[in-house]
């Protein structure tokens, strides 16, 4: 039976990288399985941490842990991303998105496309201020963080700021206080400060760090960054200052002092912090400080402070709440548990609704969540075509056996067929010998009637007066046909015939080879008119529609030979060249 799912997190520090690997507890807790921080070389303090370095660096951990992949929950340390406290009228639910983004593009300092950006609604109700937490990150630095962490074989869920994953912890942790409190996460480059009080946060990032101290280190004993740095967490402390004792060694007294002026520093940067808490957020000054981050466990860090501003001071415990597993090494959890507080606040992202969901999303990441969001919906629906296609299968196995049952019937009665379609065949090959011989004499029938009817056709769209026909010539291919006469024999016989078509013609026709009758040249006189020889154009339009003759009515020189009239005759020649729609075989 598998185990309970893992929730492995991870704090990108600017100096450090933590790896912490839970599991769910029943009621929404949490089990501490496994820990791992890894300090990252610096040689200079303003030098970014390189994408290979990080990668690197998770691997190591993971190795130790033992895990190859899995989907993680990071967080981004507070120096990459501008965060904004913002106050809103109190509006509609629907009207707080619109509003918010465009709150976002008047603070956030960049282009809104080039940023990937977040918010969370902190306090409000329906007759006060809302208070939105606005956070943004460049694109192309976001990008690069998360492609780290996917190199070294690990696929984000949730990416968040490291001061709001320690809000999420402080208020799982310490759900009882209800007193104001601020928390002095100190870190490498910065000091992020947050002032909570029920229902209310605040947080400020002050630039200075355990990386302040050691760039003063490094400038006073003229060593390298790298050298200052062991220097500081070999023998480092914050000196006490007043009536106590020097340390015998001189460079160790000298460290420490230069330690207390940038506490000093920093002190006076938390007193500003706290005053401007109170008149721009109206908070309350808090009752007592919470010391967390990996400057804070410099030896004398809580008394210094203890005595600078004189209220409760104690270190951040963010595993207060958390399960210890019986595996992890609980002595070294509890040495350093004050550093625990970005992972812890990240788990609880798994197992708990927290105060705090902001979570910057890159688009490559945005896009694999889409993916694996909709993966159960494509594997149902691949489900459903595989179904979809065995069931066909099956259907046209089944009509594949039915369709071999059924050609066998229709394959015996094709057979017992086969002896009428040889007789068929024979008796289709003597009809088609019958037609080949009576065809001719068809057609020699049905040509008996086709001048009577052609000269019936001509006589009736003959004008009625002043022009006559006195010559009928066939022609073929344009020539005289020697022997033609102006009226076939047929034309005079006693004995009618039965009147054939120009379709019955043309059958008659259809087909045969050698020479034939195509066209048919008239001649003819009109007398001298008051029109002249438009009687002539009359009877060419005439003939347009006639079913004899093929006319192209706009081409009317084609067919009429031009006569010039005179005054010294009473009667003009005229000609007509007609093509005929189907030739007429002379054999």
């Amino acid at each position: 039976m598998p185990g309970p799912a893992r929730i492995l997190t991870l704090n990108l520090g600017s100096q450090a990288i933590s790896v912490a690997d839970f599991r769910p507890q029943s009621g929404g807790g949490l089990v501490l399985r496994d820990y791992k921080r890894r300090d990252l070389a610096i040689e200079n303090p303003g030098e970014p941490i390189r994408q290979a370095q990080i990668t690197a660096t998770i691997r190591e951990i993971l190795s130790e842990l033992g895990i190859k992949s899995a989907n993680v929950n990071y967080a981004i340390a507070g120096q990459s991303v501008f965060a904004r406290f913002v106050k809103l009228p109190s509006v509609e639910e629907e009207k707080i998105d619109r509003i918010i983004a465009f709150e976002a593009q008047q603070n956030v300092p960049f282009p809104i496309d080039e940023v990937v950006w977040d918010y969370q609604l902190v306090g409000g109700g329906t007759d006060e201020q809302l208070q939105v937490v606005l956070v943004a990150i460049k694109s192309d630095l976001l990008e690069g963080i998360n492609a780290a962490v996917e190199a070294a074989g690990l696929r984000p869920m949730v990416i968040g700021v490291a001061n709001m994953a320690l809000y999420n912890a402080f208020r799982y942790n310490y759900s009882d206080v209800t007193d104001s409190s601020l928390v002095v996460d100190i870190g490498a480059r910065t000091t992020n400060l947050l002032f909570i009080e029920p229902g209310k946060v605040f947080s400020r990032s002050v630039p200075i760090g355990g990386s302040s101290v050691t760039a003063a280190l490094a400038k006073e004993f003229n060593e390298p960054f790298a050298a200052a740095e062991t220097r500081k967490r070999e023998s480092g402390f914050v000196s006490l200052g007043g009536s106590y004792a020097d340390p015998a060694d001189v460079d160790v007294a000298r460290m420490s002092k230069i330690i207390r002026s940038t506490m000093t520093r920093l002190h006076a940067e938390i007193m500003r912090s706290i005053s401007h808490y109170r008149t721009q957020q109206q908070g309350k000054v808090p009752a007592r400080i919470y010391l967390c981050g990996g400057s804070s466990g410099l030896p004398y860090m809580r008394e210094f402070f203890q005595e600078k501003l004189q209220v409760p001071i104690e270190f951040f415990n963010p595993v207060r709440n958390v399960a210890i597993a019986n595996e992890a090494d609980a002595r070294e959890i509890a040495r350093s548990a004050y550093l625990l507080g970005e992972v812890v606040g990240l788990a609880l992202r798994a197992v708990a609704s927290c105060p705090m969901e902001l979570n910057l999303r890159p688009a490559s990441v945005v896009r694999d969540h889409e993916v694996q969001r909709r993966r159960p919906f494509l594997i149902g629906a691949a489900a459903c075509v595989i179904a979809g296609l065995l069931g066909w299968s099956v259907f046209y196995l089944h009509a594949a056996g039915l369709l071999r049952a059924i050609k066998q019937q229709v394959d015996a009665k094709v057979d017992s067929l086969r002896g009428f379609q040889t007789r068929i065949d024979g008796i289709r090959k003597n009809a088609t010998t019958l037609d080949s011989v009576a065809s001719p004499l068809l057609n020699a029938v049905n040509a008996r009637s086709f001048w009577p009817q052609l000269l019936e056709d001509l006589n009736a769209r003959l004008p009625k007066d002043n022009i006559w026909i006195t010559e009928l010539v066939p022609l073929s291919n344009g020539k005289p046909v020697l022997g033609a006469t102006a009226g076939p024999a047929g034309a005079t016989a006693t004995t009618p015939e039965p009147a054939a078509t120009p379709s019955t013609l043309a059958r008659s026709v259809t087909g045969r080879g050698g020479p034939a009758i195509d066209g048919l040249l008239i001649r003819g006189l009109y007398l001298w008119n008051a029109r002249q020889q438009e009687v002539v154009v009359d009877y060419f339009k005439n003939l347009v529609g006639s079913p004899f003759f093929k006319i192209d009515p706009t081409n009317q020189q084609r067919v009429i030979k031009p006569t010039m009239p005179n005054n010294n005759e009473w009667a003009f020649p005229y000609e007509l060249q007609l093509d005929l729609k189907q030739p007429l075989p002379l054999s």
